[in-house]
């Protein structure tokens, strides 16, 4: 089988509509109040050294994924049961993932239609998505991606014009200290999204130009985050922070506040796209990793557990809550101590210690053959 490969500009889209992703479903940083902007952006440069923390870790090992890599730091005993770990922990993510589409489309696009029949409609594109490989992912956000970034600049054009957006409404600055900030961001706001590019680690091997990555990966990270903290700040400049916490989705409830003349109404559609577009790129970058992982245990080509991990994914999914309230609680709870913390910094840290120090050995025997 020929290997999958991702451009640049591929890889560069990938990133963006991974980090909007359900990021723009329930907007970062609302806890910080009128300060959510400087939570947002904060948190975009932890992100960046986050990311090349992965990106370092990749690089010790560059032509292997994720569950190779943990192979190569142990042995294939102790990286099967770490790699059913992660894979069981991005297919939770996925879950997730298309929950917040399914919650969104049932409360504002198609409030008849059982959310049922939402879910399984997506999950049938992203298989076939997944099914096709990484490299039509790749070409299908390649092509779309510029569209997110257009319409998110017409968005903030129109709420401009129709005389929306108050500058007041995110004042005081820092009226109540650092300390509010400090909390948002640690560990909820900094493990999502930025802790879940530890999944860009199954990703990585398959760009073509290596010596551009890092460079182009930690650019990626940082516009994307400018995106969502442009985003924040024109959410809370135009509902007011008291309206943007009590909104369900509050990056919609803006959209329906535009209104310019008889002309330009109600158009939540360029919201909607933005945000379906970055769900079905992170939903379908974490069953792909997922798939990659059980690809690696049962030493089986990945495309034949694409229909029976949908089928499980699109179930769990629906029964992974009640409702949009139970499903936001459990994403406010304990998870990311118990969860997200453990398996996106704790272990991968300890990986990176154990890959330094075969590094270290593998330099001294290279020194004692040639000075024996």
């Amino acid at each position: 089988m020929l290997k999958e490969n991702l451009s640049l500009s591929q890889l560069f889209a990938i990133i963006i509509g991974f980090n909007l992703g359900t990021t723009l479903v329930i907007v970062l940083g609302i806890s910080a109040k009128e300060d959510a902007w400087i939570a947002v952006l904060l948190t975009t440069a932890i992100g960046i050294l986050i990311a090349s923390f992965f990106l370092n870790l990749n690089e010790l090992v560059p032509s292997k994924n994720l569950f190779e890599i943990i192979e190569f730091g142990f042995n294939r005993v102790i990286a099967i049961p770490i790699t059913l770990i992660y894979t069981l922990y991005f297919f939770y993510l996925a879950s997730r993932t298309i929950r917040d589409f399914g919650e969104l489309t049932s409360t504002f696009i198609l409030p008849l239609t059982p959310i049922e029949i939402i879910v399984i409609t997506l999950m049938v594109i992203i298989g076939y998505i997944v099914y096709l490989g990484i490299e039509i992912l790749g070409r299908t956000t390649e092509i779309f991606t510029p569209y997110s970034a257009l319409f998110l600049l017409l968005l903030i054009v129109f709420l401009i014009a129709s005389h929306n957006l108050s500058i007041t409404k995110i004042q005081p600055v820092l009226a109540r200290g650092i300390l509010p900030v400090i909390k948002t961001m640690f560990p909820i706001e900094v493990n999502r999204p930025y802790g879940e590019l530890l999944v860009m680690t199954c990703i990585f091997p398959h760009i073509t130009n290596i010596k551009m990555r890092k460079k182009l990966v930690l650019f990626s990270v940082a516009f994307s985050g400018i995106l969502l903290t442009i985003a924040t700040l024109i959410i809370t400049a135009s509902l007011g922070i008291t309206t943007a916490t009590r909104a369900t989705f509050p990056l919609l409830s803006t959209t329906r506040l535009i209104s310019i003349g008889e002309l330009i109404d109600r158009i939540d559609a360029l919201a909607v796209f933005i945000i379906i577009l970055g769900i079905i790129i992170k939903s379908s970058i974490f069953i792909y990793s997922g798939l990659k992982g059980l690809e690696y245990i049962f030493k089986y080509q990945y495309r034949y557990f694409v229909v029976p991990i949908v089928c499980i994914i699109s179930m769990f999914s629906i029964f992974i809550s009640l409702d949009i309230n139970d499903h936001v609680k459990e994403a406010a709870s304990a998870v990311p101590y118990l969860l997200y913390l453990p398996l996106q910094f704790a272990f991968p840290s300890f990986l990176l210690f154990i890959l330094l120090i075969k590094k270290i050995k593998r330099k001294d025997k290279a020194k004692l053959h040639e000075n024996p």
